[in-house]
């Protein structure tokens, strides 16, 4: 009897140490799942609009990100253009592809190239970067770039979004590029190059993955840029009436 119950004893605690080795096991795959960085991708159309100008120039205009990747790291691909209509042209077609770290808790990093097809020669440029957060709810998008010529400029996107309602919000935005070298091949000067600032008011549709806006939209060039599009028979500035839609998948 004393035998039975030794072997019984045994196999009760071989199962129970068996039994702890399964659930510790589990434990340690299910932590160790959860500290995988978590793989997302999406693609935003930050603005996909029509615009008609004062002068009575149409152009259909997009602004889009599409990212894969980790919180820890993520490849962007970024996508701009403008095209004339009535021309059946693209005045400006620009797309990066960087990869992104955060360097901070409000603020990524990136690195890159760019392809620009301009008016005028294509144009590749080395893209450094900072994008994020910034105090008072402002997002930045601030950028340095240097050409396959070895022209140097920096662009800043800044976005401000107020919302009116829980539905309804007006978003103003500034983009100003400065040129630290003079590219007259695709007309551009030394100094301050342009600047585009808006304001857009949009209505959230569809848990917020459709939002149709209207809105307005100025254009300016300046110093040696302006006197470079002047003499190729454009103009200074421009004001645009701008419908649209923001659109995430």
């Amino acid at each position: 009897m004393s035998c039975i119950r030794s072997l019984v004893a045994v196999s009760f605690l071989a199962s129970a140490g068996f039994s702890t080795a399964v659930t510790a096991q589990e434990m340690i795959s299910d932590t160790t799942a959860r500290k995988q960085p978590l793989k997302t991708w999406g693609v935003q159309f930050e603005e996909f609009e029509y615009r008609y100008s004062d002068d009575n120039e149409e152009l259909g205009v997009w602004n889009a990100d599409a990212f894969y990747g980790t919180d820890e790291f993520k490849v962007r691909l970024l996508t701009t253009g403008e095209y004339e209509i009535e021309e059946q042209a693209y005045e400006t077609l620009e797309n990066q592809l960087v990869g992104q770290i955060p360097i901070s808790r409000f603020f990524d990093a990136k690195a890159g190239v760019r392809f620009d097809t301009p008016e005028g020669p294509d144009r590749t440029y080395a893209v450094l970067g900072v994008a994020g957060l910034a105090p008072q709810w402002f997002e930045i998008d601030a950028n340095l770039y240097v050409s396959n010529e070895g022209e140097t400029s920096a662009e800043l996107d800044a976005e401000y979004e107020l919302l009116l309602t829980n539905y309804w919000i007006l978003g103003a935005t500034l983009d100003a590029t400065v040129a630290f070298s003079e590219d007259r091949e695709i007309g551009v000067g030394k100094g301050l190059v342009s600047t585009e600032t808006g304001l857009r008011v949009r209505y959230d549709l569809v848990d917020r993955a459709f939002s149709p806006y209207l809105g307005v939209v100025h254009e300016r060039k300046y110093g040696d840029t302006a006197d470079f599009a002047q003499a190729d028979g454009g103009g200074r500035e421009d004001w645009f009436a701008v419908i649209g839609a923001r659109i995430v998948f």
